[in-house]
């Protein structure tokens, strides 16, 4: 792979903020925006465990786009807004990461553009050059 590679997703805060929910570098390092439990508009979830579920799904959802799935993932983490919601989230990154174990970090924040939102997670993946394909330096 020799140029970027971009996902997105048509939410509507990409097109009104200039993003791309993913991009992929030619050096097989996939980023992957800070995802919400936000889905077709709405908060999808209420508590802070099942907006998490949502979130995470969101990003692997990017991630399955440039074919890659959760036993890519390098790095992820974990923007929330009480540190009381820490298990719960926790939990959640558990079990879509627990194999995989992952660089992560959980940071608390004063809050989101919606503040119905509780968690905002980022994933960073990473996919080795295939033998043979030429590689940007």
């Amino acid at each position: 792979m020799s140029e970027l590679r971009r996902v997105t997703t048509g939410a509507p805060w990409e097109e009104a903020f200039g993003y791309s929910r993913a991009v992929e570098l030619p050096n097989g390092l996939v980023l992957v925006s800070g995802c919400t439990s936000v889905v077709d508009g709405q908060i999808a979830g209420g508590d802070p465990y099942e907006q998490a579920v949502n979130s995470f799904e969101v990003a692997l959802s990017a991630l399955a786009q440039l074919g890659l799935g959760r036993e890519h993932v390098v790095r992820t983490r974990m923007y929330l807004t009480h540190a009381r919601d820490v298990e719960d989230i926790g939990r959640a990154h558990k079990e879509f990461f627990d194999a995989v174990r992952p660089a992560a970090s959980m940071i608390i924040v004063s809050g989101f553009v919606d503040p119905g939102l509780v968690v905002e997670v980022e994933v960073e993946a990473y996919r080795e050059a295939v033998p043979g394909e030429a590689s940007a330096s």
